[in-house]
């Protein structure tokens, strides 16, 4: 079985001390490197040290495929003590030479406020291009794969080193899920799911996100995916519509948010007609009675679907469908609202201005009292005219308030989920049209403890993940069909 170089981060004398004591455990293991920007940091027997800036640089990865004399390079991310299983090194070695894996990564123990709980992770799929993809802590690597795929790495990321990395590996090597539990870790991120979502968003997090996005634009040209910016026109005057707008809010047992949702629609001023449709999914908590409330406006068109086994994508295909919808459908979640009468004015001007089929706008986060919470304004400056559309398989959502015009919408139909529909028709009217982007905060969006994402556990964020990932691989072949 093939050796192991150990690459582990440094942070104090007492978590290397016992990392490295566990790790000379296992006869795999022939040098252990700690990686420290310290230069004074001392060594033990049978260990040296790499001098870093920081773990996920290009100069970090270069140091460390130089240093990978073995079979194998283990790579621990963490600054904290490794706890790996019983013959889990074995393990994770034997499972890469049986597969011919380029990298392997495996079920973890989660240890959060000395409590060990089980913390599965997700298969690796061709579409799992966000950066954030979560492998666990601890890789093993091919060190031939590792050395090959850093010699390709032409660009000098301070950040995207590592994501750089695996994309590259990805191209002809298989990265192998083990789902057996074989190492546990300290969980130092203890927020809830609700908070950790908007954190690729963050405006802190811009120079990062910069250089995610040049690897992955360059990952999908290297496999064929990339697509340049020439995008179909659309006319808009092919179709006759009643209306030129209409908002669209699938709603379920919303009675504590639906009131302030449809409030936010009938006060928009437009110079063009518009109607609201409310798709009211068998809620049972007294919004139906809510909604009714507003049955003298004429524009409230109040539906409860005759099937019962509609998702969020079923009730806006049922909205979408309608006779009375308008050209351009416009999103609103019953649990949020518009922030300034012009949003819809604005939403459909920008559909003109900018010759697109969808169009998103900015939202800022709030509480429930619709205060600013951070990350505070979510504008998703990340989107280009040029390379949205190839950055977009990399992050997890494109934003809100979206519109769609209404043919196009029709034609692709909404995926019948209740989480993703939204991302996926994104990807794919992105495929061939141009997306609109406005910069106005247009949108409050609320977080309270009903939001469906607020509190989940692993195994729900998991399927979430999972789903989105399979999103951008049937994206991803799509595109390379394009392309060929």
């Amino acid at each position: 079985m093939g050796q192991i170089n150990a690459f582990i981060l440094f942070t104090q004398p007492e978590q290397a001390r016992k990392t490295i004591e566990v790790l000379k455990q296992s006869e795999l293991i022939q040098e252990i490197f700690l990686l420290t920007p310290d230069e004074t940091v001392a060594t033990t027997e049978g260990c040296d040290k790499i001098v870093i800036d920081k773990l996920q640089s290009t100069e970090t990865v270069k140091k460390i495929a130089d240093r990978s004399t073995t079979g194998y390079s283990l790579i621990f991310q963490k600054p904290s003590v490794l706890k790996p299983g019983y013959f889990a090194l074995e393990r994770m070695t034997r499972i890469a030479e049986d597969t011919r894996a380029g990298m392997v990564y495996a079920d973890y123990y989660a240890i959060t406020n000395g409590e060990k709980k089980n913390h599965p992770v997700i298969d690796y799929q061709e579409g799992s291009l966000r950066d954030d993809f979560n492998f666990g802590s601890l890789l093993l690597y091919n060190a031939d794969t590792l050395k090959e795929a850093a010699a390709r790495m032409d660009e000098n990321y301070q950040f995207a080193g590592l994501y750089d990395l695996r994309l590259k590996v990805s191209q002809h090597h298989p990265l192998v899920h083990i789902n057996e539990y074989l190492y546990s870790e300290i969980e130092e991120d203890t927020r809830a799911s609700g908070e950790k979502i908007f954190d690729y968003v963050d405006p802190k997090n811009r120079q990062v996100q910069i250089e995610m996005e040049l690897a992955c634009t360059q990952h999908l040209k290297q496999i064929g995916a990339y697509l340049t910016p020439q995008f179909k026109e659309i006319e808009f005057n092919q179709h006759h519509f009643e209306y030129e707008a209409s908002v669209i809010i699938p709603v379920r047992n919303r009675v504590k948010t639906i009131k302030d949702a449809i409030d936010s629609v009938l006060r928009q001023k437009t110079n063009f007609p518009f109607n609201l449709i409310v798709v009211d999914n068998y809620s049972t908590d007294g919004t139906s009675d809510a909604i009714d409330k507003f049955k003298e406006n004429k524009r409230l068109i109040h539906i409860i679907p005759e099937r019962d086994d509609l998702g969020i994508g079923g009730c806006w295909n049922l909205g979408v469908h309608h006779p009375k919808c308008g050209k351009f459908a416009v999103q609103l979640d019953s649990d949020d609202v518009y922030s300034r009468k012009d949003t819809l004015q604005k939403i459909v001007d920008a559909f003109y201005e900018q010759q697109c089929a969808m169009v998103v706008g900015t939202y800022r986060m709030t509480n429930f009292d619709m205060e600013e919470i951070p990350p505070g304004v979510i504008d998703h400056r990340e989107w280009t005219p040029d390379n949205g559309r190839n950055n977009a398989l990399r992050i997890n959502g494109l934003g809100a308030p979206r519109a769609f015009y209404t043919p196009v919408l029709r034609n692709i139909k909404v995926p019948n989920t209740s989480y993703g529909e939204d991302y996926a028709l994104g990807l794919n009217i992105s495929r061939h049209y141009q997306i609109g982007r406005i910069y106005d905060v247009l949108y409050l969006c609320r977080r309270w403890e009903d939001n469906s994402d607020a509190s989940l556990d692993v195994v729900k964020m998991n399927a979430h993940d999972l789903y989105k990932d399979r999103i951008r691989t049937w994206e991803l072949l799509a595109r390379k069909n394009i392309s060929k």
